[in-house]
């Protein structure tokens, strides 16, 4: 089987293909000053980008992991999670309330799809 690794960082790719997958690491908000309905119109931008490099889209989403630090955010994480699926193709999902790596980060998602 192939790997392919787009946009290696020091410790990580940003998105890697494998048997007929697409994997994204956790993606975070460029602007950390936004709330968490902006945050995640971000993150879901960026995993449009990602995706798009590995030759996919969110239409072949199987999975997304979701971590916010207070669980409480999560109906203003949905408001842009549901702008961005259009209620079409939904994966499976897990919101899960975690520490995340930096008191501004309000959200962080990672996905998984099919080529």
């Amino acid at each position: 089987m192939s790997v392919t690794r787009h946009e290696p960082r020091k410790i990580l790719s940003c998105v890697v293909e494998g048997g007929g997958l697409v994997y994204t690491a956790g993606i975070t908000a460029e602007d950390f000053s936004l709330g968490v309905t902006d945050q995640t119109a971000q993150v879901l931008a960026e995993i449009d980008r990602l995706l798009a490099l590995a030759g996919t889209d969110k239409s072949k989403i199987l999975s997304a992991t979701i971590w916010v630090p207070d669980i409480r955010l999560r109906d203003g994480m949905n408001v842009a999670w549901n702008q961005w699926t259009g209620g079409e193709n939904l994966p499976a999902r897990a919101c899960i309330e975690a520490k995340l790596a930096g008191p501004d980060i309000l959200v962080e998602i990672a996905v998984v799809a099919v080529k």
